[in-house]
């Protein structure tokens, strides 16, 4: 009966040091959304030898993250603001004025940048410029009214000195790179060749890669594929159910700012970190 008892103390000291672990506080986090694709699509083990596998090796892989909605673009909007703003389509363009990550980072003396693949010139704001589409890039939607021209820029100005990134960046690649109209292979391969030099950075430089999906392929749920890799992460993988919102939430936590919207009623993601 004692050995019982200590057992299931010890237990229970043990699930609290894990939930209540403090958040981590990184240098920079690169966000990076694909397209279209379910979990058991990317997961699929025929893609084993993939550099995306080899990143879920290196971090936490989600095992239950879902987008929130179908098209694409309310998911980028409910990442970036924590709300949809009743978007049901991929119509644009769409001009919003409240809160957002930007803003609330901008306003806490931190920083953020979009940086759009195939974008023509920064702070461009028509819809579509050959594979680049404004509706994946939702900081556009607040650009004049919330947001200076210069939070968005071209993927040519991703720095190649990533101590010169701002705190959070959002990175969109094209459709052809991030599995919308190009395959698996093609969008993996442009991981591996743009964002791999920043992964290897990051484990030396306290920061954090976010991988994830918009939505999934329409028939499984909204099952998606999530990966969180850098040094303040434990490998392996999570049960813990998570969403647009509750990565938003996540990354407002990281620097002490007031949770968006639905944010506010997500559980920021635990249990996955190492040294904060």
């Amino acid at each position: 009966m004692k050995n019982t008892l200590l057992t299931s103390l010890c237990f229970l000291a043990f699930s609290f040091s894990v939930w209540a672990a403090p958040q981590p506080h990184p240098d920079h986090v690169v966000l990076i959304i694909e397209e279209n694709h379910s979990f058991d699509q990317i997961m699929d083990n025929t893609q084993k030898d993939s550099y995306i596998h080899a990143l879920a090796k290196r971090g936490t892989l989600f095992t239950q993250s879902y987008g929130i909605a179908h098209p694409s673009q309310p998911n980028y909007l409910a990442l970036f603001s924590g709300s949809t703003h009743g978007v049901i389509d991929d119509y644009c363009p769409f001009n919003f004025t409240g809160d957002n990550l930007a803003t609330a980072l901008i306003d806490k003396g931190l920083t953020f940048t979009s940086y759009s693949e195939f974008m023509p010139v920064a702070g461009f704001l028509k819809c579509n410029s050959g594979p680049y589409q404004r509706k994946h890039n939702p900081a556009a939607d607040w650009q004049g009214s919330r947001l200076p021209a210069s939070v968005n820029l071209t993927f040519d100005e991703f720095p190649q000195d990533f101590s010169k990134l701002p705190t959070v960046s959002f990175v969109i690649p094209d459709q052809n790179n991030d599995m919308h109209d190009g395959s698996f292979a093609t969008a993996d391969e442009w991981l591996k060749t743009h964002i791999d030099p920043y992964v290897s950075w990051a484990f030396k430089n306290n920061s954090l890669l976010i991988l994830t999906w918009d939505e999934d392929n329409g028939a499984t749920g909204n099952h998606i594929v999530t990966l969180f890799i850098g040094p303040m992460v434990k490998t392996g993988r999570s049960a813990q159910r998570i969403d647009h919102y509750t990565v938003l939430r996540t990354l407002l936590d990281f620097y002490n700012l007031p949770a968006l919207g639905a944010s506010a009623e997500a559980v920021p993601i635990k249990g996955i970190w190492g040294k904060p």
